[in-house]
């Protein structure tokens, strides 16, 4: 079975992921490019998938959703909404990930300093099958 681990910059929140994760889905909405300074890449499990050890702080950022960060070096780690699954930032994962870029989302949002031109699916805003996808390949 997969396993893959990741955490913050200081290393105070860890987490594991066992079983399969979705592709990468980059989202441009304006609260994704306000916390991270960019757009942002993440991928989703199970939430019983995903154990983790250390405290994350949890900011509400919406009345559907919440972003866990680490308290002290202030990694955004997650987006927590609707749904089965929590969002884990890509970039947070240990190593090699055997992940790929699937799709954009909230394109209609994105900054106005970059083009995406990688040819992959584009989303003027929320897309359900985009989002909530996970790899059956184990």
């Amino acid at each position: 079975m997969e396993r893959r681990t990741g955490g913050c910059l200081c290393e105070a929140v860890r987490f594991v992921v066992t079983g399969p994760m979705r592709p990468v889905i980059a989202c441009h909405c304006a609260q994704c490019r306000k916390t991270s300074g960019h757009h942002v890449a993440a991928t989703s499990a199970p939430r019983d998938a995903v154990e983790v050890t250390g405290e994350v702080t949890w900011y509400r950022s919406s009345d559907w959703a919440r972003r866990g960060f680490c308290g002290i070096c202030g990694s955004n780690l997650f987006w927590d909404g609707k749904g089965a699954n929590l969002s884990i930032f890509a970039g947070t994962l240990d190593g090699a990930t055997g992940l790929d870029m699937a799709g954009h989302i909230y394109c209609a949002e994105k900054g106005d300093y970059y083009a995406i031109s990688d040819g992959l699916p584009r989303a003027e805003g929320y897309d359900p099958t985009l989002t909530t996808m996970v790899s059956d390949q184990e």
